[in-house]
């Protein structure tokens, strides 16, 4: 359960070191926010009980684990309704090569981001599994030639009276 928890400067301070390094000390992150150890650990955790901080991950490196395709699929349903949606995402849910599912507006209804070993395991995916669904009407494959750029950080916004009111209201 979240807390409400209104965040203050010192506090997007921490948010914006642990973005960028998730492994950082307390000693450290209190070093670099001009705090003592203890009230440090104490605003992580309430940054962390509040739903500020959901996790902590690695980020692996796609190339060497093998997986040199990454694609974007958008996808058309051919039913607009509760149950083919709900059936559409229990069955992408189980495909583990598609890594992200946005529910969007625009000429499709989902995209997909697909990650494979190369272009013959990715037709194969797609020939086999996603086209399978029978909810699937449609799709458009986006190969990635280059990512130019690639951010897990969030941009945070000035600690204002909104963002406290925000806060507030989650």
């Amino acid at each position: 359960m979240a807390l409400h928890y209104k965040i203050d400067q010192i506090d997007k301070q921490i948010l914006e070191i642990l973005q960028e390094n998730a492994k950082i000390t307390n000693a450290q992150l209190s070093k670099d926010i001009n705090l003592s150890p203890a009230p440090t650990l104490e605003r992580v955790k309430k940054l962390e009980n509040a739903g500020y901080i959901q996790s902590y991950h690695a980020r692996l490196d796609a190339q060497k684990l093998g997986l040199g395709v990454t694609t974007f699929v958008n996808v058309k349903l051919n039913k607009h309704n509760k149950s083919s949606n709900e059936s559409f995402i229990k069955q992408i849910n189980a495909i583990d090569e598609i890594v992200e599912c946005h529910y969007v507006t625009g000429s499709s209804d989902y995209v997909l981001k697909v990650v494979s070993k190369d272009i013959d395991s990715y037709q194969h995916l797609i020939m086999n599994e996603i086209s399978e669904i029978a909810e699937v009407d449609n799709m458009q494959t986006m190969v990635i030639l280059n990512t130019i750029k690639d951010s897990d950080s969030l941009p945070i916004p000035e600690v204002t009276p909104a963002l406290a009111k925000n806060a507030d209201n989650s």
